[in-house]
């Protein structure tokens, strides 16, 4: 199309404009929207976010973005990576340059520099960003062959930048350049470094290139930028209260797990930690018990073959334990469907028997990466709290619905009351034929639609064997964690050859659903830490209360207190110490103990006990029977405060 034709352009609310061919979507800004122009910094069309600098050659739907918009976001942030790492260059101009994309929160870049940067030389980094804000440089977008842009990085000594683009299939890249910057990039990217004015670099940490531990080791600096300084300020202020809370630091506070160097990303429970751990399973198996699970122990090694069987061989075989028995090889389940479906094959079913639930808290092993191990948040030994059930095809999106208000029932137990929800379809490296994927994926569907609950489509992310629907909790500090999962199965049963009679007489093939709520417990606990901030509920909590004598002539009765607070199932503790009850009561409250249970002179007198609660002070004076009452229905109740 000529730059002298006309094309319409549709903007919100039902407003067109005529342009010439080749107008910007800038241009259109400074012509319909000229008071906005200093908050615009991108733009949508039809579905692609573009600069405000691209040409448009077609007619379409245009929607601008304004700074503060979830949209553009990612665009503030990646524009400031390239502040960051331009500011980089001028005080190391040996560095080489990485990647440096927007992330889930914020910004990094990778660079590749003998000299150690720490988080002492952020502030001298953040001072060259501010004068590249200031001196407003345009960010102007180029299309280079590949050629070209090879020849342009290597008079730069950008080594990195060339290896991406020798992987890459298409003949021609882009590059952006503001001032002497320049970079591989596709973009988009706001239109001047003026627009960002409140940024902060937070961490800096080691990182191999494309994340693989036998490349390059690159230093990885982290940041953040908004458009607004409340912004950038609450950010910062959520980004303390998250460390205060990070479940490593607790984790080692509150003596709940261990790691060591004799088995890296295998956790060591203490016993508190036992106790939170030990709590979390027996509510799901009390759980699925109500909901007409049964509950199922599948052996930690089986022959190869079986995981030839189930495809796990050709799709996970890098992240599996391998070992031999009698010389024959034998591997470590990751998983624990392969047992669960020789368990269903054990025996011949009726269509009357269906559906059977299974359920197991199945310690598993994945070989992980030592770079990626991370506390609790990423092992290589965990306990799945795993189910299957296997249905008919008409039981299916019934099936699904009750699995949907279980995973409700249980989040919201914890606290988590707010959860997004995807469904996640056939992936590139799959099993089965497409017709079963098609069949799978609208049966997830319909389920969800029935539940009217909201959901994200994410395509070509299911598991190997089926499509997907994956829960994201929201903790306290509105952050997103990956729990919960519901996958439909047909290909799993066929290859096993599963069977049940059905009311024709006939053979058929039952459905298989893959089920997980907690994902994995040891996971699952960290992010219950986090998310209290170390402050268990009741039902939960290692230590729930702490009985607490004044002196040592209260001995006796805070001894004869415990032994029933003992006796009536109440984790308990005794502070028999001669520190004053101040002292104590401080203590208490630093170890997150719930309730502090004080007795002296009065409480013998009248057979009572003062209650304290941590955080909310003195409740006043109980009956032993009282306290233990009030203790015994919080628990009962699971309450969570």
């Amino acid at each position: 199309m000529k730059s002298s034709e006309k094309i319409i352009v549709n903007l919100p609310e039902g407003r067109q404009v005529s342009v010439n061919s080749g107008t910007t979507a800038g241009n259109i800004v400074e012509m319909v929207y000229p008071e906005a122009v200093n908050r615009i910094i991108a733009a949508k069309f039809d579905d692609e976010i573009i600069d405000l600098h691209m040409p448009l050659n077609k007619e379409g739907n245009l929607l601008f973005l304004e700074t503060g918009m979830p949209d553009s976001l990612d665009v503030f942030w990646h524009s400031t990576s390239h502040i960051m790492a331009q500011a980089v260059k001028r005080l190391y101009p040996e560095s080489q340059l990485g990647i440096g994309p927007a992330i889930a929160c914020g910004f990094y870049y990778d660079f590749k520099l003998d000299t150690a940067i720490t988080s002492e030389d952020l502030p001298k980094i953040e001072a060259e960003m501010k004068k590249i804000v200031e001196e407003n440089q345009t960010f102007n977008r180029k299309k280079l062959t590949n050629n070209e842009a090879i020849d342009l990085f290597e008079k730069r000594n950008e080594p990195f930048k060339i290896r991406l683009i020798e992987e890459i299939s298409d003949e021609y890249v882009t590059v952006y350049q503001n001032a002497e910057f320049v970079d591989l990039c596709r973009g988009p990217h706001i239109p001047s470094t003026r627009f960002v004015k409140y940024f902060k670099l937070t961490s800096v940490a080691g990182a191999y290139w494309h994340g693989d531990e036998r490349n390059e080791v690159m230093q990885r600096i982290y940041g953040i930028s908004f458009p607004d300084k409340k912004q950038l300020k609450n950010h910062l202020l959520h980004i303390e209260e998250a460390k205060k809370r990070d479940h490593r630091k607790l984790g080692k506070e509150l003596d709940l797990f261990s790691f060591h160097q004799e088995g890296p990303g295998f956790p060591f429970w203490h016993p508190h930690g036992m106790v939170i751990y030990n709590t979390v399973q027996q509510y799901m198996k009390d759980t699925l018990d109500q909901h007409g699970y049964q509950e199922i122990k599948t052996p930690l090694i089986l022959n190869e073959s079986l995981w030839h069987l189930s495809g796990h061989w050709d799709n996970y075989q890098e992240n599996m334990y391998f070992t031999a028995i009698d010389e024959n090889p034998y591997a470590v389940k990751p998983m624990n469907c392969p047992g669960h479906l020789l368990v269903f094959q054990n025996k011949h079913h009726s269509y009357r028997d269906l559906p059977i639930k299974m359920s197991e808290m199945g310690l598993v092993h994945r070989h992980e990466k030592s770079g990626v191990l991370h506390g609790l948040f990423r092992v290589r030994m965990f306990t799945q709290d795993d189910a299957h059930v296997f249905c008919t095809p008409d039981q299916i999106e019934d099936e699904v619905i009750q699995i949907i208000d279980l995973i409700d029932e249980v989040y919201k137990t914890f606290g988590f009351e707010k959860y997004d929800v995807e469904l996640s379809t056939q992936p590139a490296k799959s099993i089965g034929s497409d017709e079963m994927w098609r069949k799978a994926e609208t049966a997830l569907e319909n389920a969800l639609k029935k539940k009217e609950m909201t959901y994200q489509l994410n395509p070509g992310d299911g598991a190997f064997y089926g499509p997907k629907i994956d829960y994201h909790i929201r903790d306290s500090l509105d952050r997103t964690w990956q729990c919960g999962t519901i996958q439909l199965d047909f290909s799993m049963p066929e290859r096993f050859s599963l069977e049940y009679i059905g009311p024709d007489n006939e053979k058929h093939r039952p459905v298989m659903l893959h089920r997980a709520i907690l994902g994995s417990v040891e996971r699952f606990i960290g992010i219950l830490i986090e998310h209290y901030g170390g402050d268990f509920p009741l039902w939960l909590a290692p230590v729930q209360c702490i009985v607490m004598p004044i002196s040592e002539n209260h001995l006796d009765y805070a001894n004869e207190f415990y032994r029933q607070l003992k006796k009536s199932r109440i984790r308990c503790d005794i502070d028999k110490r001669s520190e004053k009850i101040g002292y104590k009561i401080r203590e208490a409250e630093t170890k997150r103990i719930n309730y502090m249970c004080i007795v002296g002179d009065k409480e013998i007198e009248t057979e009572t006990v003062s209650l304290r609660q941590r955080r909310k002070g003195n409740l006043g004076v109980f009956s032993i029977s009282s306290a233990i009452e009030k203790f015994q229905g919080e628990i009962t109740r699971r309450i969570y405060h």
